[in-house]
């Protein structure tokens, strides 16, 4: 394994250690879920509250490391293969972090706003994927991947173009989120999710442009 999967799976089986070394410690019924206003809305067993998060983040790990490694475009990945190692940290860290916020709370003691550090998590991860999407060649798995962006070159790269720079500037929206709190759900959601639309339809129009 390349050393950014080695750094990725010691800080899954820290945050695992970590669960069982302060599984006694939590209630039966543990929160899992805050509205948009920071309020507990959603609670979960102990066992999961505890051991939900670092399985799935160890099995999108295993799915992080298979996905270079089967992709038919496999020569494509290996050109941007940097970006996407530390893309997969950075989305590793962004799930550890709401782990150990999880944690926290339910120990009790400690009551802290989600939407204190949702905004700059965001926002930062975002931004990296704008870098990502930037240098993404044209791959099965990763990036902006639409029938049109698959079928052509030049439509993936002119959309992964825009797609890229739109990204960062989600994630730019998403830090603003840290001074207007009652907006940061709003400026962290919407962005990305126009990013998504915009980018397929964009796609689309380039490629009906090319075939013209």
């Amino acid at each position: 394994m390349r050393k950014s999967e080695w750094a990725v799976l010691i800080l899954i089986l820290l945050s695992l250690a970590v669960g069982i070394y302060l599984y006694p410690q939590f209630p039966f019924l543990m929160a899992s879920h805050w509205n948009i206003q920071g309020v507990v809305d959603g609670y979960i067993s102990r066992f999961w509250g505890v051991f939900l998060m670092p399985l799935v983040s160890f099995f999108m790990f295993l799915l992080f490391l298979v996905i270079p490694r089967i992709d038919p475009l496999k020569a494509n990945v290996a050109k941007f293969r940097k970006y996407f190692d530390w893309f997969i940290v950075l989305i590793m860290v962004f799930f550890l972090l709401i782990y150990a916020f999880s944690l926290r709370w339910n120990l009790g003691g400690f009551k802290f706003d989600i939407f204190v550090f949702l905004p700059p998590a965001s926002g930062i991860l975002f931004y990296y994927c704008g870098i990502l999407i930037e240098n993404t060649k044209r791959n099965w798995f990763i990036g902006i991947r639409t029938p049109w962006t698959l079928s052509s070159d030049t439509v993936w790269d002119k959309t992964h173009k825009i797609g890229g720079k739109l990204f960062k500037y989600a994630g730019v929206l998403a830090l603003l989120g840290i001074f207007f709190r009652d907006w940061a759900f709003y400026l962290t959601v919407v962005p990305a999710i126009f990013v998504a639309v915009y980018s397929t339809f964009y796609s689309y129009f380039e490629y009906r442009k090319e075939a013209r």
